[in-house]
């Protein structure tokens, strides 16, 4: 290890997390229906896999995009040189146009303040990289994104303070949770530089409200502090209440061109909404021109090809296929959704957080906890990996404060290995209770044959014992 520099050696990736030991395990033993069926499925992936047919469909009629073609004229050349780091114009066009799009048109957006980037995760790291230095830290709401503790602290130096949220609420940002996350940070001597928020939420699933919205520009408002909307599920968002994105809030209070717009901004990305992860496209819009010329410098180690861009660019511009393509999205979305939570209800009894975005449920298991702790937690995790061979995100790994809620995909698989998913989970269940029935049932024998337990004594542990196996959570 003396050969290396003290970044590759340092172990602050997080890849020792939950989140990254599950998918190893299910890269060991990926479940195919024929190659493998007792294999474990993957509900760890956050990738929306049910829209391919609509942009196979656009490409079978649009050939001379893939093709390199414009007018019947090859642009292959011209794509294959040298490109500068600010992106081809008309792409970025077609990216501001297509986030107005999925905004209603509510708002829209200047190209000239759009910077990309190889997808979401380096664009959040060159805002860190931007806003904060070594050692000052940004706050988060948790439950987040596992990956948050390698894509924004692991190069950057930057820490992470979690905002926390809790299930009596259903996870909703309070004004008592963010000042008492920014007590935290003082406390522990790190300079607060801002909020990072991922709206929709995930792993949650929801939309923040306008409540929360203008609380938080109240709050780093208040501070003099940044706030960063990652807003990559924007798209999916497939019930009500609908999405309302940070810059909608600036222009109902008016704030667009005040000094508070430059320290608002605004993270992006195709991997979710287009499902195109492989793609590498990514976004992150600001007002503040130093931040934007600063990240467009940075871009230079991670930019789209000209090719990927000059695709892409003929298929958001043409707006009937965007029309069509977010609404039927959509559905397969609110489809699949329902699917996982009727099953999940239904079939093994478990509920999920009432949501309305996103990819994935987050999943209410407390009640299949030994105890109420995070190694009963992790306990369940390994037996549902290893034994219903299902790879889910236990919430530990998304710094949950509340053991026994797991984040489950649902997006990313056919509607067949979904069924398939329920069903192990079903059988899990069945199991486990017919398990813990025995258990009981061998200790309540054992303290009847106890030969120093008075009746009344008796009488007093079995009822404790059975109260602690049916109390319900709170």
């Amino acid at each position: 290890m003396g050969l290396l520099s003290r970044k590759a050696a340092c172990n602050t990736h997080g890849q020792d997390s939950s989140y990254f030991l599950g998918w190893e395990e299910y890269e060991k033993n990926p479940y195919d229906e024929k190659k493998n069926p007792n294999g474990i499925i993957q509900m760890g992936l956050a990738e929306n896999q049910l829209s391919f047919d609509l942009m196979e469909s656009w490409l079978a009629k649009n050939p001379e995009p893939a093709a390199f073609k414009r007018d019947g004229e090859s642009v292959f050349r011209e794509l294959a040189l040298f490109q500068d780091y600010h992106g081809l114009p008309e792409f970025k066009k077609a990216m501001v146009d297509f986030m107005s799009e999925i905004r209603g048109y509510g708002v829209s957006f200047n190209p000239n303040n759009l910077v990309l980037t190889a997808g979401s995760t380096p664009a959040n790291e060159t805002l860190m990289f931007c806003l904060a230095n070594p050692g000052e830290a940004f706050l988060l709401p948790a439950p987040y994104y596992p990956g948050f503790d390698r894509d924004l602290k692991w190069r950057t130096g930057v820490e992470i303070v979690p905002i926390q949220c809790s299930s009596s609420n259903n996870f909703q940002i309070t004004e008592s949770a963010l000042e008492e996350a920014y007590k935290q940070a003082h406390k522990q001597n790190l300079k607060v530089k801002g909020v990072l928020i991922t709206n929709p939420s995930n792993p949650l699933g929801t939309t923040t409200t306008r409540e929360e919205l203008n609380l938080l520009v109240n709050f780093v408002d208040d501070k003099n502090i940044h706030i960063i909307s990652d807003e990559i599920y924007s798209g999916t968002v497939f019930d009500s209440p609908g999405f309302v994105s940070i810059s909608e809030i600036l222009q109902e209070r008016n704030l667009q061109d005040s000094d508070l717009s430059e320290r608002v901004h605004i993270v992006y990305s195709l991997s979710k909404d287009l499902g195109l992860p492989g793609f590498r496209i990514g976004a992150l819009y600001s007002n503040n021109e130093d931040v934007v010329s600063a990240a467009t410098k940075m871009s230079s180690f991670g930019l789209p090809s000209s090719q990927t861009q000059y695709l892409l660019s003929q298929m958001l511009s043409d707006k009937k296929f965007t029309s069509n393509y977010l609404k039927e999205n959509k559905i397969r979305l609110m489809k699949r959704h329902d699917m996982l939570v009727s099953g999940l209800k239904n079939s093994a009894g478990i509920n999920c957080l009432e949501s309305n975005a996103g990819l994935f449920c987050w999943v209410d298991m407390r009640h299949l906890l030994k105890s109420k702790t995070f190694d009963a937690e992790k306990d369940l995790w390994k037996r549902i990996l290893f034994e219903a061979k299902l790879n889910i995100s236990p919430g530990a790994s998304c710094h949950c404060t509340e053991p026994g809620w797991f984040r489950m995909c649902f997006a990313n698989m056919s509607e067949e290995t979904l069924n398939l998913s329920i069903t192990r989970i079903k059988d899990f269940v069945e199991s486990f209770n017919t398990v813990s029935n025995v258990n009981r049932r061998q200790q309540q024998r054992r303290l009847l044959r106890s030969p120093r337990m008075g009746l009344t004594k008796w009488v007093m542990r079995l009822s404790a014992s059975v109260s602690h196996d049916s109390e319900p959570e709170r």
